[in-house]
């Protein structure tokens, strides 16, 4: 067994891409989105101001214009025909004047040419001219969400492994747990628990598995009594008090996919108003486990969770949708919320988390990843989510 995307795999998506192009009389493509490369060619890259492309030419070839930094890091990885280099950014001539020219000798021209953007962009203080500015004879079609569409339905191979993240969050969590005590620092517990199960995972399954970036994490990101009222909250260095209420999260990544678990916990105790909350949040998430019906759009999902919780007079306290997809990265397209019209499909794979947030008490919050089947959702992450199994800390 092996735990990553294979370059039969690659090769496949690749070649429904094009089949997607052509469909749209679209003869040739030129894509930015960093997910977007990794997801078609297995070229997982750290973005910066120095552009990267893929590229399909009018002949259905596949290039990569990298800098000459990552020349040998996209020859030895990428699952493309072509390699193309350049020397620096911003260099005495500009990446962009460069890709110019080798997409003139690709016979770039009088072309229906399918773009997710029209040039480069990062935060890291990119600057250059557009696609359009550069080779005007094309006509630039918009194609952003085609390759993202395509990573909505997941493939045996890659829900396996956010099956087998699952598992690895799983233990992360529960070390998270173990070391959750009153005097206990944020800091010192993500430390030991991460460190553990980063460990244990490789030792366990690092000959046949690739991890990119962080094998596995387990933390509270600052969401510590009444700071978890924060949704999305930074690490606080805070100190665990009995009575805190925690919310936890834990997460794996196989071959760039994840999977997510988060928990409302309690330090040792719990109060009569805690747990009011916290039992209205479990019964919203089973609430939206048994709306994942295929057929219907994702916003049943969300209508659902709110007409219970406005049932409970608790609305006014949501501060976020039910939940979104997963897989390359922790939130991706199509979300449980209103007006999301995407229709739920076999081989999604997303989260479930309705949260309510109580200003002065904190935030509660479960979340499960799930994988739609044909009979609805099947929970992937499974640590318990009972209120005694969550009074922790003894």
């Amino acid at each position: 067994m092996q735990l990553s995307i294979s370059t039969i795999e690659f090769k496949e998506r690749q070649q429904k891409v094009i089949s997607q192009l052509a469909e749209r009389k679209i003869e040739c493509m030129i894509i930015f989105s960093t997910t977007d490369i990794n997801y078609l060619t297995n070229f997982n890259f750290r973005p910066s101001e120095r552009p990267i492309a893929l590229i399909i030419d009018p002949q259905q070839k596949t290039h990569l214009f990298v800098p000459h930094m990552e020349k040998e890091h996209a020859e030895e990885y990428a699952v493309v025909d072509f390699v193309f280099e350049y020397p620096e950014y911003p260099g005495e001539v500009h990446p962009m004047k460069l890709l110019r020219n080798y997409l003139l000798n690709l016979d770039f021209q009088n072309k229906n040419v399918g773009v997710d953007s029209l040039g480069y962009s990062s935060p890291k203080g990119y600057r250059g001219e557009k696609l359009n500015d550069l080779l005007d004879s094309n006509n630039y079609v918009s194609i952003q969400g085609l390759v993202e569409k395509m990573r909505m339905i997941k493939s045996q191979k890659e829900i396996e492994l956010i099956k087998e993240s699952s598992k690895w969050g799983n233990l992360a969590h529960s070390l998270l747990v173990r070391y959750s005590k009153p005097g206990a620092n944020e800091t010192e517990i993500t430390g030991r628990a991460t460190l553990e199960a980063t460990l244990a995972m490789i030792d366990t399954i690092g000959s046949i598995a690739k991890f990119h970036g962080d094998p596995v994490n387990a933390f509270y990101r600052g969401q510590i009594g009444k700071h978890s009222y924060f949704p999305h909250s930074q690490p606080q260095n805070f100190t665990l008090k009995e009575g805190d209420q925690v919310v936890s999260q834990a997460e794996a990544n196989i071959d760039g996919y994840r999977s997510e678990l988060e928990r409302t916990m309690f330090i040792k105790d719990v109060s009569k108003e805690q747990e009011k909350y916290f039992n209205l949040i479990v019964q919203a998430q089973d609430i939206a486990f048994n709306s994942v019906v295929p057929g219907k759009p994702l916003s049943y999902v969300e209508e659902n969770v709110r007409a219970f919780y406005k049932e409970n007079n608790v609305e006014h306290l949501i501060r976020h949708h039910t939940g979104h997809n997963i897989g390359l990265i922790n939130h991706e397209a199509p979300f449980f919320d209103l007006g999301e019209g995407t229709i739920i499909q076999p081989g999604m794979i997303a989260t479930i988390e309705p949260a309510l947030y109580v200003e002065g008490l904190g935030g509660f919050r479960h979340s499960d990843t799930i994988l739609v089947t044909e009979n609805g959702a099947e929970r992937l992450t499974y640590y318990p989510r009972d209120l005694e199994s969550l009074i922790i800390g003894n």
